[in-house]
């Protein structure tokens, strides 16, 4: 093992042991879990500075050169479809859009793996002048991460004053097609308060909304499980104005569960991570914007297949670094375990 100081903590393993694991192409792991679903980090910078997420100077920068170019992101992604399983691709950061090459990254990913959906999760500030081009280039949705629909509350949780911005990134992206579209809400004490005209905002838009549980993995580390909002006081909460009805999780894999609301086709999803993990069923596997595979948010080992790449690795040999990470996945986060410790990593560094 080797300690790799960057700007951004990282501990990385140069690969992990595949003693015991059968033989599958597939990213299974010790516990049955099959991993399809691959979350790519492709930056470190966001043009928001969301207080649950990223100090208010911003991360330490990543070296250029550090970064995962758009040609060896479509290479990895190639090489997850074709060799080892994946069937959803999610572009992340920070803030994706930050890229200048997004839409090189998106074109060269349509075209390796075509048919494979390609989303991407974004804070929306200036997608309205990016949405025609990443749909023409072959992104399929995006989800949009918004806690307030308050122009004051919303400056005051990201430090930034955009949320027209992000309003026309909306609506840029729902004109363009990347549908479904979805909202992301961190659940925390200070919007709990405005949960209920988000979620009206969010039906009259006529776009999903899915609350999260705040998870410790902010950069300043202040996160508690005696401060956090659960989704049991949200549903409390929601349901004073709106009448809910539970339908649970549509796929066993997806983290949202999910309620009906005032009877209507609309919903309304809840993503328990910390009083309802979902763990068991997580398909799941990451890659961090410097080519790192992590098997798990909160676990700080990394596989790291940049290096790899760049000495000359086989497409083949790549696969097998990237099952030997997933192979090696925990059981859970382990939250609630009296020595828990956060990851070094804070959300914003790993990639949503």
């Amino acid at each position: 093992m080797t300690v790799v100081s960057m700007g951004i903590p990282t501990v990385r393993f140069d690969a992990a042991s595949l003693a015991g694991r059968p033989e599958t192409d597939l990213l299974v792991d010790r516990f049955g879990r099959v991993a399809r679903d691959l979350r790519v980090s492709i930056t470190e910078k966001c043009s928001l500075r969301c207080t649950y997420c990223m100090p208010e100077e911003g991360l330490p920068a990543i070296a250029a050169e550090d970064l995962l170019s758009a040609d060896e992101i479509v290479r990895v992604v190639g090489i997850g479809v074709e060799r080892v399983g994946i069937r959803e691709v999610r572009f992340t950061g920070g803030e994706p859009l930050m890229r200048s090459d997004l839409e090189k990254i998106i074109a060269g990913c349509a075209a390796r793996v075509p048919g494979i959906p390609l989303a991407m999760t974004t804070n929306a500030v200036g997608l309205e002048h990016r949405a025609a081009k990443l749909a023409a280039a072959g992104l399929t949705r995006v989800n949009v991460s918004l806690d307030s629909v308050d122009r004051a509350h919303f400056a005051e949780l990201t430090r930034r004053d955009r949320l027209p911005s992000v309003l026309a990134g909306i609506r840029a992206a729902a004109a363009a097609g990347l549908a479904p579209l979805k909202i992301n809400a961190v659940l925390m004490r200070e919007t709990l308060h405005g949960a209920a005209d988000l979620l009206q905002w969010c039906l009259e838009a006529g776009v999903e909304l899915r609350f999260i549980e705040q998870m410790p993995l902010d950069a300043d580390h202040a996160w508690a499980r005696e401060n956090m909002v659960t989704a049991a006081e949200l549903l409390s909460v929601l349901g004073s104005r709106f009448e809910l009805e539970a339908i649970g999780r549509e796929d066993p894999s997806a983290p949202a569960e999910e309620w009906r609301v005032d009877g209507t086709t609309m919903t309304v999803g809840i993503i328990a991570s910390v009083t309802r993990s979902f763990c068991s069923e997580c398909d799941r596997t990451r890659m961090t914007a410097e080519g790192t595979i992590r098997s798990c948010l909160f676990s700080d080992r990394e596989v790291d297949l940049r290096a790899a790449l760049r000495s000359g690795a086989s497409d083949d040999q790549l696969a097998d670094l990237w099952r030997g990470a997933m192979w090696n996945k925990w059981a859970g986060h382990g939250i609630d375990a009296a020595d828990f410790v956060p990851p070094e990593r804070s959300m914003g560094a790993i990639g949503g």
